[in-house]
């Protein structure tokens, strides 16, 4: 019997073109999968969440694939990645910090790749509620074109007994990213340059 019962899976995606900057060669792409589904712990005080753990993992792989999908169909454009939690209000803080270890692990998984950290963040919402992701490169998190955030949410959830469960992705960094914040990624590895 499963803990989290899907009322519906949802997607956004955008194609940015320009932003009041010359075209791209390719248009960036970005992106979430959302999860709507049931808090089992809604209510009460639960000492041991893990057992959530394989099945939210699971879910993170669902969804990190329905999202590759939306995205081109290629895992090896994905460049940027985030996830996020919004508890619907008659949960905790605590069952958005669920998602983090397994969805940021069934993401990696659909993707086959992705060493640095997934960013993260998560609140308790009304229904409607809307929440930024914020995006980070897949290989190291200081690489300052991918310093990127995406809105999303769910018009309709969460509910009060609901999590909204959110993946998302990006294919390139800001679309005329030009500032000097961060590293490129070829800086990895060079003296003085953060691990």
């Amino acid at each position: 019997m499963s803990l989290f019962e899907i009322r519906k899976i949802a997607t956004y995606t955008e194609e940015i073109h320009h932003d009041f900057g010359p075209p791209p060669a390719q248009p960036a792409r970005k992106g979430a999968a959302m999860a709507v589904v049931t808090n089992p712990y809604v209510g009460r005080y639960v000492a041991d969440l893990s057992p959530a753990m394989d099945e939210l993992k699971a879910l993170g792989e669902r969804l990190g694939a329905i999202l590759i999908d939306h995205l081109g169909g290629d895992k090896t454009a994905i460049e940027g990645y985030g996830k996020g939690a919004i508890v619907g209000a008659d949960g905790e803080i605590e069952h958005g910090a669920m998602w983090h270890i397994p969805g940021g692990g069934g993401m990696r998984a659909a993707i086959g790749a992705g060493t640095s950290i997934v960013p993260s963040t998560k609140k308790v919402g009304h229904v409607g509620a809307r929440i930024d992701i914020p995006l980070t490169h897949i290989e190291w998190s200081y690489v300052g074109s991918h310093y990127d955030a995406i809105e999303v949410g769910v018009p309709d959830a969460p509910r009060g007994n609901e999590l909204l469960l959110i993946l998302a992705m990006a294919t390139t960094g800001r679309v005329h990213e030009r500032l000097a914040t961060g590293f490129a990624l070829e800086d990895r590895g060079k003296p003085g340059v953060p691990a």
